[in-house]
């Protein structure tokens, strides 16, 4: 077997075999003994056909089991012989179809294609030039923050000696039907909470629940934008009944002791809790400000280091960040197939970050190997049994799942470039500067 490599980019490789006539005879010969033995030829006892008729009556499936046998060994040999590690499955064509009319007369052909890792050169990697931008946190952060705890405790309060007024909960019983469409199936729900002049609720509901009480009607027709929302109203006039079941008001607690002990046994009094909101947000504010140095040290490192990247590993990662897009839409309570969403259109914008996150990881993965930085088993443990906490399932679970995926080694790789990048943050060049909201 003769194999040339050639040298397509940096990332793509092609291999040329020549596998030799003798091999291909004595592959075809080895094959064609064996279905003379097995095979059945009306004419001749089993295992006694002539050879030739043998050849001849199965040509293509002898042929196919001839390249079965030949193709991936002369493929895997010649991988091997020039010491290639390639990404994904090759892409291998037959280059002389014409061969395959006699086997064995002529020598096979072969082009196999294949992706493989870059070779990086790193320059410049640690004392690379940062700002880090804490934002302040102030008091009204800290009130904006008691306010809304403040809000999720309200209660609602039944109305008995009034209308309902804007700011009430109006409860309803509601059946539509579409003015234009009257063979469309109506709508009918119950127990509906309308905030009357609340965010997202159609003028008309607020318009004409004003001023209603407990178990009156009221009927109404409202013209849905054609934007709306729901696709199924955009554009659409629809005659409501709404039965009114009750009215509330909202009630919000006093902003006291009293109430910060409600939210928790770790509150003894207001002023704990708004020392713990400032604590919070601190926090957070800190971690905010720590990202986005992270995110700008590696920006650097990226300027610093242009590179051709594997496609195939740039499509996995595409589809990665795609299916994280789709789980996010489904934990908002979006269903992505009711959104006109141009899915090709968002796959080619995507794409730009995925080559910089497979990028960004070949470097750091390059600086861990160049500083001979290890993730030791006690580091994988503990990261599994924080996967475990924030997925809120037991370690051994979690554990037995990355073990059967692979997801160990995705751990370990992960971890790797994590402290690589803690290495470069060390190393760099941080400047501290006042917090600015441009």
């Amino acid at each position: 077997m003769k194999t040339e490599l050639v040298d397509l980019s940096p990332t793509r490789k092609e291999i040329k075999i020549e596998i030799e006539p003798a091999q291909i005879r004595r592959a075809y010969d080895r094959i064609s003994d064996r279905y003379v033995k097995a095979a059945s030829v009306p004419g001749f006892r089993r295992g006694h056909a002539p050879k030739s008729v043998i050849k001849t009556r199965y040509k293509s499936e002898i042929r196919s089991d001839v390249l079965r046998e030949l193709l991936p060994e002369a493929v895997h040999n010649a991988i091997g012989e020039h010491s290639l590690a390639p990404i994904g499955e090759p892409d291998v064509q037959l280059d002389n179809s014409e061969a395959l009319g006699n086997l064995g007369d002529a020598p096979l052909t072969v082009k196999v294609g294949h992706e493989v890792f870059p070779e990086v050169k790193l320059d410049k990697y640690k004392g690379l030039d940062a700002v880090r931008r804490t934002r302040p946190v102030t008091d009204e952060d800290v009130q904006k923050m008691l306010d809304g705890l403040r809000e999720a405790s309200a209660s609602l309060q039944p109305v008995e000696d009034r209308g309902a007024e804007l700011g009430d909960t109006v409860t309803i019983n509601v059946q539509g039907k579409f003015v234009d469409e009257p063979e469309a199936e109506d709508i009918k729900a119950d127990d509906v909470e309308v905030v009357l002049g609340g965010e997202g609720v159609q003028q008309e509901f607020t318009d004409n629940l004003l001023g209603t009480k407990a178990d009156e009607t009221k009927s109404f027709e409202v013209a849905y934008p054609e934007d709306f929302t729901s696709k199924g109203l955009a554009g659409k006039k629809v005659n409501y009944e709404a039965q009114v079941s009750a009215v509330r008001r909202k009630e919000l607690p006093e902003v006291d002791d009293e109430w910060a002990k409600s939210l928790g046994p770790e509150f003894d009094s207001l002023e704990t809790l708004r020392t713990r909101i400032r604590e919070d947000l601190q926090a957070r504010s800190t971690s905010e400000s720590e990202h986005r140095l992270r995110s700008e040290v590696m920006k650097k490192l990226l300027e610093a280091h242009t590179f051709e990247v594997p496609q195939t590993l740039v499509n996995q990662q595409t589809s990665h960040r795609l299916e994280s897009v789709v789980r996010d839409m489904i934990g908002r309570g979006i269903d992505p197939r009711d959104r006109e969403v141009n899915w090709e259109g968002a796959r080619e914008e995507l794409k730009v970050q995925a080559e910089e996150d497979v990028r960004a990881s070949i470097l750091l993965e390059q600086i861990a190997e160049d500083e001979k930085i290890e993730v030791s088993n006690e580091e994988i443990d503990a990261e599994i049994e924080a996967i475990a906490t924030a997925s809120r399932q037991p370690k051994e679970q979690v554990r037995a799942a990355l073990t059967k995926d692979g997801g160990e080694r995705s751990i370990a790789h992960r971890l790797r470039n994590r402290k690589a990048l803690d290495l470069l943050i060390a190393n760099a060049s941080v400047t501290e500067e006042e917090w600015s909201d441009s």
